[in-house]
This record gives structure tokens, sequence and C-alpha cells, in this order.
């Protein structure tokens, strides 16, 4: 018998525990709760296969009696490896049922990383979604003494691997079910052992200025905030859908699809595959979601790229649209009312041009839409919500669980991050660095004592962010303190801003301004390689790589203006003199974007500083040297010239 058909035994109802402070806890009483309702929804092979909450349970159950069967205890830690399945959520779940402590790493990360961060976490077991990321884990395993135990979940194209640490998921699932046949209450006497305040998760920070730490969140720190974010945010119901489709190792991902999952009940789908992300977004409709501001950007350069293919019709009645729904959402922002004639005009506009859009990116169904992780433009703001998305900001760390703010309904400000949420202190320091005080902030970094008491101090969390408070009592964050940029002249420049307004157009990928100590600004950009690339074919531009075509004169001469038109809407001290398109994309691997695609600034400037003093020093060109390395072995040196590009030529 198969272990699923093991797990799939119906079993007697289950009593929830009369405290509800840890998320096994809680999990025991949606079983109870919800029963035979949809917990998760997976697509295979083209068909969503449904999981309801009593199994959740019940597999959630063989995973820790099978973690426990392997020697796992309280405090241990489980690492968790792959893209989003349930069985990531049921080993997670398991190993916090018995104590243990689960810690989720990103699956694009590279095999050395990877090996770094799991030897730091000391993790005993590792749970890997598939081959590659099994062979990541094989290839560094001398840099792992610690870790005992290999599960894997997919097996395809590893019949042949004899590894003594290997273990199939399948296999884990048995032993812990027929350890809950000899022992039938041991699970709930482990869950019941449980306390809120113990370490539920480890998870990675950003990484913007060095290694990932990890931060310590405990049961209580993790449901504390999702129930003051709900009393904020009532909008979700247990008969919602939500797509899970970003990393679980990202505190965002984890806050909504496991936290707010648990206290609400919800039912979360998981796409076939990442590429069939949107796809399967569109599928199933979801009435609410949150992504980091990098989604949004995407689907706004999707869309205004299909409409410049449009014809000169309907390019019009877009753009017209736009200008409506644009006008209405400044005018709300703004306190002011909305006259008859404008409103009037919005509707149309809804049914004509916004819904069927909405429609074509998985959006129509949407009662409210969350972006976090990073601030996202005014622009981008004012683009959705014209559309009629409830697009709103979070702001928050990974140290205070993921949220300390969020907009409110009818008070959404496009150049703040919201109030406060429930229970949740925020304030700023004499210097403008904003601090929050919640029960949601983590109880420090992992065998980091230094950094904790940097971040923790006087029962305040120091967010590392400049911002300000705005006169209606939201928060406006400008940049990291680290990354606020101070001219020859005196001036300080919140780069962030600047980059958001470089970056609302589908031409540009990445930018990074750069100026600190320097008589002006000047900006290194990274092209969108695919709309840059059918701009020039519609042009009759041949290239042959992303550096040929980041050099064209012609892509050069589009950027110009590009970066000429943010000017004009900057003031005089911001604007920038000099830009350089650079021959490759900024990329997680070569450390220069964290992995959840923030600008890793100190690197950039080491990395680049001889191009910078280029700038800077008032050469027309530069030539760069880098290697490239083959799947062969072999290496090449390429050295492209970039021009220097003054913004005003």
């Amino acid at each position: 018998m198969s272990a699923r058909a093991v797990l799939d035994r119906p079993h007697a109802p289950v009593e929830a525990p009369a405290a509800l402070d840890t998320f096994p806890k809680r999990l025991l009483a949606n079983a109870g709760r919800f029963g035979d309702r949809v917990a998760f929804r997976e697509k295979e092979l083209g068909v969503w296969r449904e999981i309801t909450w009593r199994q959740y349970l019940d597999r959630a159950r063989a995973c820790a009696l099978g973690l426990h069967e392997l020697g796992v205890r309280r405090s241990d830690v489980v690492a968790l490896v792959g893209d989003n399945r349930p069985e990531l959520y049921y080993m997670a779940m398991g190993a916090q049922a018995i104590g243990a402590i689960s810690c989720a790493f990103y699956q694009d990360s590279l095999a050395e990383q990877l090996a770094e961060l799991i030897a730091f976490a000391g993790a005993r077991v590792v749970f890997c979604e598939d081959q590659e990321q099994t062979d990541k884990i094989l290839e560094t395993l001398d840099r792992l003494p610690q870790l005992e135990w290999i599960v894997v979940e997919d097996w395809r194209g590893m019949w042949r691997y004899r590894h003594p640490r290997l273990l199939a998921y399948e296999d884990l699932a048995a032993r812990g079910a027929e350890a809950a046949h000899r022992a039938p209450e041991r699970f709930e006497h482990e869950v019941a052992a449980g306390r809120g305040e113990e370490i539920a998760i480890l998870c990675q920070t950003s990484g913007t200025t060095a290694m990932p730490k990890l931060a310590m969140l405990s049961h209580d720190n993790l449901l504390s905030q999702s129930e003051n974010f709900h009393a904020v945010e009532p909008h979700i119901s247990a008969r919602d859908e939500f797509v899970s489709y970003l990393p679980f190792a990202w505190i965002g991902e984890q806050m909504i699809s496991y936290s707010l999952h648990q206290l609400v009940g919800f039912t979360v789908n998981f796409p076939e595959e990442p590429e069939t992300a949107q796809r399967d977004l569109r599928e199933i409709g979801p009435q609410f979601t949150f992504a980091p501001a990098r989604i949004y950007e995407g689907l706004h350069s999707a869309v205004t790229v299909r409409m410049l293919d449009a014809g000169r019709l309907r390019q019009a009645i877009y753009r017209a649209a736009m200008r409506v729904g644009i006008r209405a959402v400044e005018l709300e922002a703004e306190g002011r009312p909305v006259p008859l004639g404008l409103r009037l005009a919005r509707r149309a506009a809804y049914w004509t041009v916004y819904r069927p859009i909405l429609d074509k990116i998985g959006l129509s169904r949407m009662r409210v839409a969350w972006n976090g992780g990073a601030s996202l433009g005014p622009d981008y703001f004012k683009f959705f919500r014209a559309m009629g998305l409830n697009l709103k900001q979070i702001y928050g760390q990974t140290e205070i669980a993921g949220i300390s703010c969020v907009h409110r309904d009818g008070q959404v400000r496009f150049w703040t991050m919201g109030a406060p949420i429930a229970n949740t202190e925020v304030q700023l320091t004499p210097e403008g660095e904003i601090i929050e005080r919640s029960p949601s902030v983590f109880r420090g970094y992992y065998r980091n004592p230094e950094a904790t008491a940097r971040a923790l101090r006087d029962g305040w969390l120091y967010s590392g962010d400049y911002g300000a408070l705005d006169p209606t009592g939201d928060v406006i964050m400008f940049d990291r303190m680290g990354d606020v940029l101070q001219t020859a002249g005196g001036v300080r420049v919140a780069p962030r801003v600047i980059e958001d307004m470089l970056k609302f157009t589908p031409y540009i990928q990445e930018a990074m301004v750069v100026g600190d100590g320097q008589p002006f600004l000047a900006a290194i950009l990274n092209i969108d390689l695919r709309n840059v690339g059918k701009w020039a074919e519609d042009r009759g531009l041949a290239y042959t790589s992303y550096t040929d075509l980041s050099q064209k004169p012609e892509v050069l001469e589009l950027l110009r203006r590009l970066v000429a038109e943010t000017n004009t809407r900057l003031q005089p001290e911001w604007r920038l003199r000099r830009f350089v398109s650079l021959y490759k994309e900024f990329h997680p691997d070569d450390d220069e974007l964290t992995r959840t695609r923030k600008l890793r600034r100190g690197h950039i400037t080491d990395r680049y500083r001889d191009l910078i003093a280029a700038i800077y020093g008032g050469q027309p060109t530069f030539q760069a040297t880098f290697t490239v390395r083959y799947e062969d072995g072999r290496t090449a040196e390429i050295r492209p010239v970039m021009r220097i590009v003054a913004a005003d030529e």
C-alpha cells in the first residue's frame, strides 16, 4: 500500500487544543472546524487536485512522526528547498509539530550559497523538491557534516541514486504513518507540548549589504502579525482563493499562505510550474493577492507593450481611458470629490477597457491586491488603481514578521506606505530612521548577537529605513538609511525614488542611481531584453546578444529620451546628467541583486567602480572586461565598449 493510501484513510474527528498559540495547534483546530473543506489545490498534468483540511492534518502528522523517527527533536532545524508544493507545507508544519524549526531557502540559490546557509543554520534534515535541488546538496556534502538526511519529494531522474543519506518523501511519510499506528497519541502529545514563544521559523533577510541573516520568528510573532493585519484588512474570508507562486523562503509568502491561511482558512492554490503561474492564476481568479514590486512592474510592462502593438484607434481609446482613471484616482488620493461626469466616464472605461485588461492578467475578481517587499512607485499605483484594482502598499520587514503598515480603504496615498496595523507603533529617530514596536518583532538573528543588538534596542526594532511621517499619520519611506546619497553640493537624494520613475517604462528593467560625493547624479541602466528586442525588430535593427543590443545607437537614443522625460519630473538637484546602458543584466548569481531582486548597491558600486569613475571623469566610452564560462568548461574573455551618454545630448 502506498504512503498516500495510508495517509488518506479516514481518521477519527480531532479535538482542538484549548490554546491556539502554535501553528500545529491551529491546524488541529482547523481540521475539526473545516473538515472536508479544501485547504490546498495543486495542479498536476493539467488537473487541479484538492486536499482537504483533514488531509492536510493527516499528512503533516505523518511528516512530524516521520521526522521524529529520523531523530529530529525540539529546536532542531529542518531545511526546505523547492518550488511551492503542498509537501513543502506538510514538512514545515510537521517539523513545528515536534518542536523543530523550519527554514526555507530560495530554490534558485547556487549550490555554494545554499550549502553555506544550510551549514550556518545547522540543519539536520533538508527537504528537496526534485533532482535539481538534490544535486546541489550532494555536490556540497563535504561542507555539511551535520546533515543527516536528504528527503526528496520528486524522484524522477534519480532512480540510480544510491547515497545512504537519501530518503524518498513517501518513505518518510510511510514511517510516520506506521509510528502513528503504533502510538496514536504521540502526535497530539508533541503538539500540546509546543509553546507560542518557541521559534517556529528561521527566515532569510534580503541580504542587500551582506550574506543574508536568519531572523528567528516565534509562533507568537507570526500569529499575532496575522491577527493584527486581519483586524485592519477584513477583506479575506474562508471562502476565498489565493494563488501561491512566490518563493516560500520569502517572509511575504509565508505570512499569507502559511500564517494568514491558518487564521482565516481560505484555499491556497499551487500552479503546475513557475512558468504557468500567470495562466493558472487567471484560471483560478483569486479574490486577493500579495506580490513584490517586480510582479506589478512586469504586468505594467506587459500591458504597455501590448498596447504599443495595437492599432491607432485602440491606442487612442486606451490613452483616453487611462487619463480618465488616473485623474479620478489622483483626486481620491488628495481627498477631493470626483465630479459626476468623471465618475460616469470612468465607469464606462471600466467595462470597455479596464476590465478586459484585468481579466487578461488574471486580476478581474480581485477585491484587494497588496504590494510588499519593496515600495512601488506612484506611477504604478496610479496605473493599476485607475483600472479599478484595489492596490495597496504594505510596509514591513522580515524582522517584524512581514507587516507593520498598510494602506486603509479610501486612504490610499501613492506617496506613503500606509498606517500602522493593530497593536503596532511606528516612530522616527532624530536621524529619520523608522523604528517599530509590536508583538511581531522577532527574537533576534540566529547565531548573530552583534546584529541583533544593533536591530533591537529598548524594545524597538530599528528598520534601517529612512523616512518621514505624512500629516495624515501614514508612514513615508524614502530609502534605506545607508543608500541615501549626498552630492558634493550637500543635496541628500533618495535614489529609489528616481529609479522607480526610470523603470516606469517597458524598456528599462533595472536602474541604479549613483553620485554619492559627486557633483551630479548619473545612472547605470539595464534594458529589458524582450521588450527592447521587439522594439528593435519592429524597426529592422538586427542584434546578436544582450550586449550588442544594449549598445546600439538607436537603443541609447531611446534610453536618452526616457531619461530626459524623467528629468522633467525631478527637481533640478535630482536630475541625471549622464547614464550608461550596462552590457549585462544585474543578476543574483553575480551578487548584484538579492534573491528578492533588490539592488545590492555596495557590491554593484564596488564591482563597477572603474565604470563609475569613467562617468565622472568625462570619458565618452568605457571598455569593460569580463570572463564567460561555457558549459564544456571553456572560458573566453569579452571586452565590450560602452558609450557614456549625456542625458541632454
